[in-house]
């Protein structure tokens, strides 16, 4: 190839970057802003994380900052940004509980929260540091605290749709998710969210269906958002059975397979496992890596599956082991017993182990980042002040009878 052919197929392949930075400009420019500001509802379930994009925007506007209120017309208002040197936020570093103003992002001009909380609910803009809003949404997160498992093998059905005039409320459905292991019987699961149907919505909230939206949303007035309280989140659990993709053996792999056939081949462990010591008798939680509540998640001890129909949370309300609705494996008051390798199942592949040993003996060294130092220490203040405020009373009781003489001398 000579010199000009290679001059020409250089300008052809910068001509068609530019046309396609070109094409990812005029995005905008094909999606005109509204007139009158509207809000998209939008639902999600507690400590998922979501994205709300910028769907509009001036061609001019180079850069977006995003407000946050709790209420149409509030006065206070948080102003959610990634400039003046604040560090882009990873969701691996996110921690549950912590104050929304950690737990979001700016990326191409879409607001990403992680691990999102109920208080998290409510209008969410798109605009400008000068206070211009383009875009809107009407977000609602649904606590999972009283969230209903529905496991279709043991012939349960799902809760039936409530009307109250001309009010309805139901569950939507989101799609099943893959199964959570292969090779064996495993699980599958969908999560139904609360929605309801009632005339005379407010008309600025964007609705999929007509007259249609989630049961937290700010379309809904209060007295009927009361009603649709006791509506919960639901899980509708089924079992399913996939056959495993085989894998290539490559490297170690390979020269493994060769050396079993010559000799004996050594153990090695087919995902990454850790080892944890834990203390007699406490709690431990154990989360699989890169794992998310919408995600298919399995839990084995072993060779023992933990299936969710005996140990999802809320089965039996005297359970020691159990997995939470975001994927957690609990083992509360821990015992000698609970010893083994925990394996985690992240969408139907086995990823990462734990290898757990319980410590009967030693000395643990007290520490404030311990939540159970922390609650006996609040436990020995709570009873301190207690009695001191008895003692108090007592005395302020004597004074008063010596006081007006109204009780009989005690002798010394």
């Amino acid at each position: 190839m000579n010199l000009a052919h290679t001059t020409l197929l250089l300008w052809v392949w910068g001509s068609l970057q530019a046309f396609e930075i070109v094409e990812k400009e005029n995005i905008f420019q094909r999606t005109p802003c509204p007139a009158f500001l509207m809000f998209d509802n939008a639902a999600y379930l507690a400590d998922m994380s979501f994205e709300l994009p910028c769907h509009c925007k001036p061609e001019e506007v180079s850069a977006v900052v995003w407000y946050y209120q709790k209420h149409l017309g509030s006065s206070h208002t948080k102003v959610l940004t990634d400039f003046d040197g604040r560090v882009l936020t990873e969701e691996s570093q996110v921690r549950a509980g912590s104050d929304m103003l950690v737990r979001f992002s700016i990326r191409m001009f879409s607001l990403l929260v992680f691990r999102a909380q109920p208080e998290d609910s409510g209008l969410y803009f798109c605009g400008t540091r000068k206070g211009d809003y383009f875009y809107a949404y009407d977000v609602d997160i649904q606590s999972g605290e009283g969230m209903v498992a529905t496991f279709k093998d043991q012939g349960q059905e799902p809760f039936a749709d409530e009307h109250h005039g001309s009010l309805h409320i139901f569950t939507t459905f989101w799609e099943w998710t893959p199964c959570d292991r292969c090779g064996v019987r495993g699980e599958q699961w969908r999560i139904g969210l609360c929605y309801l149907q009632s005339p005379g919505l407010s008309p600025r909230y964007r609705k999929t269906l007509p007259e249609v939206v989630s049961c937290g949303s700010q379309a809904v007035p209060r007295k009927l958002r009361a009603q649709a309280r006791e509506h919960t989140p639901e899980l509708l659990v089924q079992s399913c059975v996939v056959p495993c993709e085989k894998k290539v053996h490559e490297g170690v792999m390979a020269i493994l397979s060769y050396v079993s056939k010559v000799g004996s081949r050594p153990w090695l462990p087919q995902v990454p496992i850790q080892y944890h010591q834990q203390r007699l008798g406490h709690g431990l939680i154990i989360s699989c890596p890169g794992a998310r509540p919408e995600h298919a998640v399995a839990w084995d001890k072993d060779r023992q599956y933990l299936y969710r129909t005996q140990y999802l949370r809320g089965v039996n309300r005297s359970m020691r082991v159990f997995i939470d609705h975001g994927n957690h494996l609990h083992i509360r008051f821990t015992q000698l017993s609970d010893r083994g390798i925990y394996y985690c199942w992240r969408q139907g592949v086995r990823v990462a182990g734990l290898r757990l040993g319980v410590m009967s003996w030693g000395r643990y060294r007290a520490s404030f980042s311990d939540p159970e130092t922390r609650s006996a220490v609040e436990l020995t203040l709570v009873g301190y002040l207690f009695i001191t405020a008895v003692f108090i009373t007592i005395h302020l009781c004597r004074c008063c009878c010596y006081l007006f003489r109204c009780c009989p001398k005690f002798s010394p």
